[in-house]
Formats: C-alpha cells, structure tokens, sequence
C-alpha cells in the first residue's frame, strides 16, 4: 500500500477500526509463501490499525500474514509455533512494565532466533528510553507510536524483511552448505545405484527441510528392453510408482523431466522442479521434488552446488563399482586355479561362499561381534572365503590327489597350504590400502584349520585371536566336506555332520558361528543344497 492511500497529513496511524479483521487481513497466497509478521501489544485496536496500515502489502511478491499476540507469554508461544516469523512488531509495557523487553531476551537467548527482526514500539518512551534499549538490547529498530504513520510503518516494514531476508539467504547459505557437505559424506558410503538414488532424495529432503515426496530416474540412452525413463527411487505419495518403474501414469512430470534432459539443465517449474545430473560416464539423471512454495534463488543455488557434489558422489560409486568388480574377478580366477588341481571339490567354493555369507548375516542378526560386523566385512566376507584353498597350488599331485589317509610326512607338507595361501594374497592385499577380498582372503587361509582351542595349525592361535572370517570357514569348510563325498570318504549325513560339529563347538569351532549354522539347518535355511 502507498502512502496516498491515506491523507497525506495524517500524524496518527491508530486508524478507525470500522473495517472489520478479516476484511483487512490479506490472505496469503497460495502459490507465494508469506511473511509472517507478529504484532505484540496489549491494545487491540493497536492490532486493528497494523492490520490496515498493512493491508495489501507484499515484498517480491509475497504478502505479509499478520500475526496477533497480546502478551509477552502468547508473543513467546506464537514464536515457538511459527519459528519463520520474519518481524516482530513488540510493545514495551503489557503485562508487566518491562514484558517486551524480556521477550526481546528470551527470543534471543531461549530460542537462539538471530535472525528475526524486532521493532521495538512503545506509546511510553520514558519507560523504556530509547539511547539504553538500543545498547542493551538485541533490537533492530526503536519507534514511538506516535512518529507512526502509515507511511512509516510500510517502510519500516519493508526495510526489516529486506534485513530478515538477507540474514535467512546467510543462514540458509551457511547451513545448507553445511549439509551438502555432510550428505555428499553420506553419499560416498553407499554402495549401489538404488541405494545411492534413495539417498538422494532424502539429502535433499533435508538440504530444503521439506517433506519426502520425490522420484529420481535415469535416462537410459540404449533401451536394451528397460524404460528411457527409469525410475530408480520414490518416497512419500509417489511410492505407488515403484512397481511400474516408469512416469506413463505422470504425463505432465514426464514431459517436465524430458525437457530437463534434452535441455541438460535443471527447471524450477512449481510445482514441478526437476534437478539435472550428469556425471562423467554419460549417465543422466533427474530428481523431482515437492517444495511448498517456489523455491528462492538462494535455495535454486544451494541445489546447483549439490548437483554437483551429487554427480562427483556418483562418479566416485561407478569407480567403486568398477573397483570392486575387477577384485571380483580376479578373487574367481584365483580360486578357479586352485580348484583346477582339485577337480574332485566340484562346487565347494561357492557352497561355502553362500553359507558363509549366511551364516555371517545370521551372527549379525543375533549381535554376535557387532564391533567387527561391519559393512565391508559383510560385504566381502563370501567372496572372500572362495580363496580358503589358493595355497593348494603348491601342494604336489600325489599328495593332494592321493586317494586315501595322508601319512604324517604328507599331512605335514599337506598342512603348509594354510601359510602359503596366507602369504600369496597378503603380498597382493598389500597393494591395496583397506579391507579388500584379498585381505579378508589372506585371513581365512591363513586361519581356517586353526582351532578355537589354539590347537590347531599352522601358527596355534586361539579364541578371539583367531580372525572373525577365518572362525566362519572353519566351521563351514569342515560342514561342507562331510556332507560331501571326498576321494578319502562316503557323504555323511546331515543328523551326523551336525552331531560332529557340535561336539566340537568351543574346541575346535566357535561357539557362536555353529550355533547360527545349528539354526539355519533346524530351520531349514541353508543357502544351497549342501550335497552332491
């Protein structure tokens, strides 16, 4: 509203209420998130003049919501109720001779709000004289009523969101960058394409502290049989997408979403927004989310920012990916070697890769260990375990493809499998910095005939000294290989395999590794079939 609005001698901004609350109320808009402005006073028709001084009013676009409180205590309640109140429009003297200046104190201090503007009004200068309020208080500006006119108050209201706007752009810069930062962490630990597509829409989410509806999709150039448009996480109302896959059920969005890709940018399109990501190995996505209000340009330039720590995250997860398939493929042609002497183990590599990942997830499950049942561990810990036997490959054919029971002489020399498997991969985990299948491959040969007991071979360790993975195969490898029929022995059956486990749980196995495999058998879990 200008000021010819009102005459233009007018000294006395207490108008005539004759127009009723909601007639003067504008209401906000439906497409513009408002300013919320709080009126603090004990008159109400202080109240009824604000609102139609202010009546009409909007800044870039957004109108103002009045707010009344009339006391210091209903201030502070209204405040908790509404933390994005912009200005606050405050009394002096109300319920106590000194209740504007302490809400000034506890908005400050209780409710850490530095970013609200408070415009101190009092009718009672003397009460409250304005050169000691501006030093000792945290307020943004001092009027007296009277020095009111509309004309002022428009422009104090509009001076003070300017001022609010540019703390909240401040705010919002140093905490969303903050959260980029954190999420951008959060996002190099994930590990797969669905994964990584989910934790993105709640990074953002939370980067825009709105609520949880959003898709993301690839585009996917080459069809092979899949959607150009895939989708490859939901959350909130667009869940009932996940089983379709694709966007046939939302025209507009994927029109939207087209756009986004032949453009190769992100549109801001309320209510529909769609975020542009291309990473370095040519895949394309697409993130739509659902603001309330159209976003501001200092969110519009947090979200460039993190598109692009979204696109390096994902760089980061392809060359994971493509990491961790090559250890893959070198641990399978590892054990194809060593299982190229001993023919007669048929599938115990993999039977022991998928019961040992069993039997680690069934431990996990029951809290055994939790301090080493990590993510990498569980991971790895099957793959690795197929390189249980790499040492065997210096083991001579007579003895390892000797038919019958191994005199002393052979199970010596039969025994140094363990040490030398151990060594062959630790040589080669050692180029690689952390946890890998070659690492976690060098424990289990080297420890799975070791004995929870200490008696076992090849360097006597005992309990807990013994490596975690190497307990597991223990148990696995012995399970396998008497169920299984061998040059040297018929299968046994399952009631007497297990019956020989259990007599050694404590001696020769950990406890806590044959009690998950006692489950999965009683249960009638096991992975694979377990024999030939």
């Amino acid at each position: 509203m200008s000021s010819d609005t009102l005459p233009p001698d007018e000294d006395n901004w207490l108008l005539d209420d004759s127009e009723s609350d909601n007639e003067a109320s504008a209401r906000p808009s439906e497409q513009r998130k408002p300013w919320k402005v709080l009126i603090v006073d004990d008159e109400k028709d202080v109240h009824t003049a604000t609102r139609i001084a202010l009546r009409g009013i909007s800044y870039k676009e957004r109108p103002l919501e009045l707010i009344s409180a009339y006391s210091g205590g209903e201030a502070f309640q209204q405040l908790q109720l509404h933390p994005d109140i912009a200005l606050i429009m405050l009394d002096v003297v109300m319920e106590s001779e000194d209740a504007g200046l302490r809400l000034v104190h506890r908005i400050r201090q209780e409710l850490s709000n530095g970013v609200v503007r408070i415009v101190l009004r009092t009718g009672q200068p003397g009460q409250a004289p304005e050169q000691e309020v501006i030093l000792n208080y945290d307020i943004n500006d001092y009027k007296t009523k009277t020095e009111l006119t509309t004309q002022k108050l428009f422009t104090t209201t509009i001076a003070s969101l300017r001022a609010y706007e540019n703390m909240v752009s401040l705010e919002k810069n140093r905490q969303g960058l903050a959260k980029i930062l954190e999420s951008a962490s959060d996002l190099y630990q994930l590990h797969s394409l669905r994964e990584f597509a989910s934790g993105v829409l709640r990074q953002i989410s939370a980067l825009l502290d709105i609520g949880t509806d959003g898709i993301l999709c690839v585009r996917n150039e080459n069809h092979s049989g899949r959607p150009e448009l895939e989708i490859l996480a939901v959350s909130g109302s667009y869940e009932y997408l996940a089983e379709a896959g694709d966007l046939s059920s939302e025209p507009k969005l994927a029109e939207i979403i087209q756009r986004v890709f032949s453009e190769k940018r992100s549109i801001f399109q309320h209510p529909y927004d769609v975020l542009y990501i291309a990473s370095r190995n040519r895949r394309e996505f697409a993130v739509h989310f659902m603001p309330q209000w159209p976003l501001e340009s200092v969110e519009c330039d947090l979200l460039d920012v993190f598109c692009q720590r979204i696109s390096a995250a994902y760089d980061n997860l392809y060359l994971y990916n493509q990491l961790r398939s090559a250890q893959e493929a070198t641990v399978v042609a590892l054990a194809d070697l060593a299982e190229f002497r001993d023919t007669d183990t048929g599938d115990h590599v993999l039977r022991v890769q998928k019961l040992t990942d069993a039997i680690a997830q069934e431990m996990r499950d029951s809290n055994h260990y939790p301090e080493l049942m990590t993510r990498e561990f569980m991971d790895m810990v099957g793959m690795a375990s197929i390189l249980h036997d790499i040492g065997k490959v210096a083991i001579p054919d007579s003895i390892l493809l000797k038919p019958g029971k191994l005199d002393p002489e052979e199970r010596t020399v039969m025994e140094q499998h363990a040490p030398i498997g151990a060594q062959i991969l630790d040589k080669s985990a050692r180029m690689v910095e952390g946890t890998s299948y070659l690492s976690l491959g060098s424990e289990i040969a080297g420890g799975h005939h070791e004995h929870f007991d200490g008696k076992g071979y090849p360097r006597q360790l005992a309990g807990q000294d013994i490596p975690l993975s190497a307990r597991i195969v223990a148990v696995v490898d012995v399970f396998d290989a008497l169920l299984n029929k061998r040059p040297y022995k018929e299968p046994w059956s399952m009631e007497e395999t297990m019956k020989y486990i259990g007599s050694r749980a404590g001696s020769q196995f950990d406890p806590h590794v044959v009690e998950a495999l006692t489950r999965l058998v009683n249960e009638k879990r096991l992975p694979v079939p377990q024999q030939e």
